[in-house]
């Protein structure tokens, strides 16, 4: 029995499977990063987005240089309640469409505000740029007596022709960059391979007490 102990240790370390080599890892990642990215690139539809253009314009008893804080403040409140409760009908979307597909950004240099929705339709994403702009103006009609501020309608939103989502070719590099980052995260943290047969140990080097000993023992 203890003659074929040695032989069964041999037998067992050839069939142990050998682990993958370092490099594996990285290119794992990189592979189902990138065939993720353009799965998801490819079956997501398409988003299309339309923008509308609003301009603050002073009235008789004011001047220029109030138009831009009022256009910065009145950018801000384009997608609260106030504004989008009045756009609902007209864009044909409930105020928790318009809240989560629209948005707004104004210029520091000139008093204008972009209004900008997105959706599956080019269709619903110009009807509700156009209604939010809309309902924006008619908000700051009702207290232009005391900004002195009024917003006109500078440029209506047309209907879009290409998609603004990303396609199946930028959608499967941004995953195939995850994957290759997991995959060098993964090298750092997996644990060191050890020996097969158990730690190796450096061998011990006699210290001058024990050189000396033995060299009277001689």
């Amino acid at each position: 029995m203890t003659e074929n102990h040695p032989r069964q240790h041999r037998i067992s370390r050839l069939f142990r499977a050998r682990p993958l080599p370092a490099w594996s890892l990285m290119a794992t990642g990189i592979l189902t990063g990138g065939l993720l990215g353009g799965a998801y690139g490819v079956l997501k539809a398409p988003t299309y987005t339309a923008t509308s253009y609003v301009i603050a314009v002073p009235t008789e008893k004011s001047d220029t240089g109030s138009t831009l804080g009022f256009a910065q403040a009145y950018g801000r409140i384009a997608t609260q309640l106030a504004v989008l409760g009045d756009a609902q009908v007209p864009a044909g979307v409930s105020v928790r469409t318009l809240r989560d597909h629209v948005r707004t950004a104004t210029s520091p240099d000139a008093p204008m505000i972009a209004i900008s929705a997105s959706s599956g339709r080019p269709g619903q994403a110009v009807g509700m740029a156009n209604a939010v702009a809309r309902a924006l103006t008619r908000q700051a009609d009702r207290t232009k007596a005391d900004t002195h501020v009024q917003l006109l309608q500078f440029s209506q939103a047309v209907k879009p022709t290409t998609p603004t989502s990303p396609p199946a070719e930028v959608t499967g590099l941004v995953g195939a960059s995850a994957g290759g980052l997991l995959g060098g995260l993964a090298l750092l943290v997996r644990p060191k391979r050890r020996s097969e047969d158990g730690p190796v140990h450096a061998p011990s080097v006699p210290g001058p007490a024990a050189a000396a000993d033995a060299h009277g023992h001689l």
